[in-house]
C-alpha cells in the first residue's frame, strides 16, 4: 500500500505567507490568532488607504518616469474576437453583463450593471478582446483608457486594489505596443505611466497576500514592456520576489499552494508571458521559472478529465477545453501526468468508462485559504466523455454565495446541518479575506493498484472531529466489471458503550450531478438512474436508509446553472459509527 503524506508543502506556504499552520493549537488559540491577525489587517488597511490617496504617495509612485516602451508580452489566455467586435458596435459585454455605450459612452462614468461586471471592467479584461477586432479597436482602446485615467487615475478603493489593479496593469504591460503605433506621443507616456505606477502600486499594497507572487510576476512583466531606470528597478525587484516565493507556491507535483487546478492554470498562463517578455528583453529567465513552468503545465495535464474540461475543486471552475488547450500549446507532447498528485492532494483512478477524481488533502490553510472549501474526499466522476458527478464548482467569482464552499456543496459526506469547516465572516472576514477556517487537518490517503483489477483508494479525514467522527471514504474501481464501489464510513474517535442516552445525528452523502445530467429515481425507492449527453445510463446503487433526487447549483464564470443532487441518507450514532455502500455501474440497457 502506497500513502500519500498530507500536503506538508501546503503547511509550510502558508505559514510562510503569513497564515497559521493550525497544528498542536486548540481550536480556541486559533481563534484568538485569527482575531489578532484581522485586528492587525484591519489597522493596516485604514493606514494603507489614508496614505495610497495622499499626494506624497501619488508623487512615490510616479517617479521615476518610464522612458517609453519596450517589451511586447504575449498573453497566451485565448481571445473572443466577437466581444471586440460588440465593443467596436458601441455594446460592451463583461462577465455575464453588458452596458450599451454607444460611439462616445463611457463606461468608466456610469453604474456597472453587476459587482462582476465591475470587476472586469476596472481589470480592463475588455482590452485583450478589444485589440483583437482589427481596425479601429486600438483608436477606441486608447478613447476608453483615457475615460478611465479621467474618473479613475487617481488612487481609489476599489479600482486600485485587489485583482481590478493587478490585471489592469497586466492587460496594459500586454496591449502598450500594439497601442504605439495609433498613439501620440503624449498617449504614450501617459500609458507607460500608468503601467509604472501599477506596478509600484502592487508592490507597496498588502490587501491580497494570497496572490503574493501572482502580482510579483506582473511587476516583472511591467517592467520588461518599459524602458529606462523605471524598467531596470521593477525587473530587478520583481524578480527577486519570483524567486522568492516560486518554490512555496508551485509545489514539487505542479499544483498550486491554494489546492485550486483554476489558479495553477492562471498561473502558467502568467508565468509563459514571464517568460516571452524576458526573452525579448534579452534578460536570462531564472532556473526556477523554467522548473514551475514544467510542473505546472504538468499538473494541468493532471487536472484535465475525459470530457476536456478542467476538474472543478478547491475554489476553482471547470475550465473549457479551448482554455486548456491555449495553456498547453508551448508543450502540447508533454509526457503523461502520473495517477497521483500527493503534494497538492489528489488522486485520479482510470478505468475503462469511469474516471475519478478525488480531493485526497486538506483545504489550504491562512491567507491562502480566501477560496477553499471544506469538501474534504470530494469526488468527481466522467463515464465517457460525461460528466456525471461533479460539485457546485465554486470560485470567488460567485461573490456573496460562500455557502457553497461547504461540505454539501460537494460530492462528499457531510453531518447534520454543518460542514467540515468554515469560511470567515463578518469583520474579520472583510480585514482577512474570506478564509477558511476549522477545516480538516489531518488526511490520510493510501492507493493500492492492482494490475489488472482495479485502483483501491483509501481517504481518511478529522473533519467531523468537534462530533467525535472521523470519515472514511473507500474506493474501487473495478477494471473488469468497468464498475464504481464506494464505500462512506462515520467511525468513532473514542468508541462509546450502551450507557447514557443514545443521540443520533443525521449525515448524508451528495453526489452532485453535472448541468448536463440527468437522474430519475427507480421504483424501488433506492437507485437512481443517471444520464448524461451521450444518453448512456449509468445505475447509483446503495444502502441507504433513504434516497431523493434535490435541486442544486453548478458555476460556470461565477454564475449559477441549474442543476441536481442526488442525496443518500441515514443517521449515525457518534459512539457507534455508520457507513453507507454504493456502486456506480453502466446500466444494462445501454
Amino acid at each position: 500500500m502506497e500513502g500519500a503524506p498530507a500536503t506538508p508543502s501546503v503547511r509550510k506556504s502558508s505559514a510562510l505567507l503569513g497564515g497559521p499552520s493550525g497544528r498542536g493549537r486548540s481550536r480556541a488559540g486559533r481563534t484568538k490568532g485569527v482575531f489578532l491577525k484581522a485586528l492587525g489587517a484591519a489597522t493596516r488597511a485604514n493606514v494603507e488607504r489614508e496614505w495610497f490617496g495622499s499626494p506624497p504617495h501619488r508623487a512615490l509612485i510616479s517617479r521615476p518616469r518610464p522612458v517609453g516602451l519596450a517589451a511586447h508580452p504575449h498573453d497566451p489566455r485565448p481571445v473572443d474576437l466577437e466581444r471586440g467586435r460588440q465593443l467596436l458596435d458601441g455594446v460592451m459585454a463583461l462577465d455575464g453583463g453588458a452596458l450599451r455605450l454607444g460611439e462616445t459612452g463611457d463606461p468608466f462614468d456610469q453604474p456597472s450593471p453587476t459587482r462582476q461586471f465591475a470587476i472586469a471592467l476596472h481589470g480592463f479584461n475588455w482590452l485583450p478582446h478589444l485589440m483583437s477586432a482589427g481596425p479601429g479597436s486600438s483608436r477606441l482602446a486608447l478613447r476608453l483608457l483615457q475615460d478611465w485615467r479621467r474618473v479613475f487615475g487617481v488612487w481609489n478603493a476599489f479600482s486600485w486594489s485587489g485583482e481590478r489593479l493587478e490585471r489592469r496593469t497586466f492587460h496594459l504591460a500586454c496591449a502598450a505596443r500594439a497601442l504605439a503605433p495609433e498613439a501620440s506621443d503624449a498617449e504614450i507616456s501617459a500609458i507607460a505611466l500608468d503601467i509604472a505606477r501599477g506596478a509600484r502600486q502592487l508592490l507597496k499594497a498588502c490587501d491580497a497576500p494570497h496572490r503574493a507572487l501572482e502580482r510579483a510576476v506582473v511587476v516583472t512583466i511591467a517592467g520588461c514592456a518599459l524602458s529606462g531606470k523605471a524598467s531596470d528597478r521593477l525587473i530587478a525587484t520583481g524578480l527577486k520576489r519570483v524567486i522568492a516565493l516560486m518554490e512555496l507556491i508551485v509545489l514539487p507535483d505542479g499544483g498550486h499552494a491554494s489546492r485550486s487546478p483554476e489558479a495553477g492554470l492562471e498561473l502558467l498562463f502568467d508565468l509563459l508571458t514571464l517568460d516571452d517578455a524576458l526573452s525579448q528583453r534579452g534578460r536570462p529567465a531564472p532556473e526556477s521559472l523554467g522548473r514551475a513552468i514544467d510542473r505546472l503545465s504538468s499538473s494541468v495535464r493532471f487536472f484535465v478529465l475525459a470530457d476536456g474540461h478542467l476538474a472543478a475543486f478547491q475554489g476553482g471552475e471547470a475550465v473549457g477545453p479551448r482554455r486548456v488547450a491555449a495553456a498547453l500549446a508551448h508543450d502540447d507532447q508533454g509526457p503523461c501526468p502520473p495517477q497521483s498528485a500527493p503534494h497538492v492532494g489528489y488522486q485520479k483512478m482510470q478505468g475503462g468508462s469511469i474516471q475519478v477524481m478525488a480531493d485526497a488533502g486538506p483545504p489550504a490553510k491562512g491567507v491562502l485559504s480566501v477560496a477553499a472549501c471544506a469538501q474534504p474526499a470530494a469526488i468527481e466522476i466522467v463515464c465517457g466523455k460525461d460528466r456525471l458527478i461533479t460539485s457546485c464548482g465554486w470560485s470567488p467569482e460567485a461573490a456573496g454565495a460562500n455557502a457553497f464552499r461547504l461540505s454539501d456543496a460537494a460530492s462528499t459526506l457531510s453531518v447534520g446541518d454543518g460542514s467540515a469547516g468554515r469560511p470567515l465572516a463578518g469583520w474579520r472576514a472583510g480585514a482577512l479575506g474570506p478564509w477558511l477556517i476549522d477545516g480538516a487537518a489531518d488526511v490520510e490517503v493510501k492507493r493500492h493498484d492492482v494490475a489488472d483489477t482495479g485502483v483501491w483508494l483509501d481517504i481518511v479525514h478529522d473533519g467531523w472531529k468537534r462530533l467525535g467522527l472521523t470519515h472514511a471514504r473507500r474506493l474501487f474501481l473495478d477494471l473488469k466489471a468497468d464498475e464504481l464501489r464506494g464505500e462512506d464510513s462515520l467511525l468513532p474517535i473514542v468508541s462509546g458503550g450502551e450507557d447514557g442516552p443514545r443521540r443520533y445525528l443525521p449525515f448524508m452523502i451528495s453526489f452532485h450531478l453535472h448541468p448536463d445530467a440527468r437522474a430519475s429515481l427507480a421504483r424501488d425507492g433506492k437507485s437512481v438512474l443517471i444520464k448524461g449527453q451521450s444518453n448512456v445510463g449509468w445505475w447509483l446503487r446503495n444502502d441507504a436508509v433513504d434516497v431523493a433526487i434535490a435541486p442544486s447549483a453548478h458555476f460556470d464564470h461565477g454564475h449559477a446553472r441549474r442543476a441536481g443532487t442526488i442525496v443518500l441518507k441515514s443517521q449515525v450514532r457518534p459512539e457507534k459509527g455508520a457507513k453507507i455502500r454504493w456502486k456506480l455501474a453502466r446500466a444494462a440497457d445501454h
